[in-house]
């Protein structure tokens, strides 16, 4: 898990985020998304989550910062439930970030990719 905070609106969540390599996407449930002031937009073009909540989703970009990260762009698909959890994957933490895991010790280590 790690711990970060939201930034959407000129609000702000504080949250533990699961980093899973094998998510496709980030994923943001729909409590959190509310909190930071986003709007539903049933026009926008949707993504379908698939998983536990086989929900609909809308794709929206926030600010995170996280251990020494100010104000990374993180790109998100915003589930109409609070039945999933906040998860950073393949889009777009994965492709912004190095992570290296140490499972013996059950930590990992987050650097931003090289220019």
């Amino acid at each position: 898990m790690l711990p970060l905070t939201l930034r959407a609106n000129g609000l702000q969540h504080l949250a533990s985020a699961l980093v899973d390599s094998g998510a496709d996407v980030n994923v943001l449930p729909w409590s959190i998304g509310a909190s930071l002031g986003l709007v539903w937009q049933p026009n926008k073009a949707t993504i379908r989550v698939a998983g536990i909540a086989h929900s609909a989703a809308m794709p929206v970009l926030l600010s995170a910062d996280f251990g020494d990260v100010q104000g990374a762009t993180m790109a998100f698909a915003w589930c109409q439930t609070d039945s999933v959890p906040l998860v950073l994957g393949q889009t777009n933490f994965f492709m912004e970030f190095d992570i290296c895991f140490f499972r013996s010790r059950g930590e990992f280590q987050i650097v931003r990719k090289a220019a």
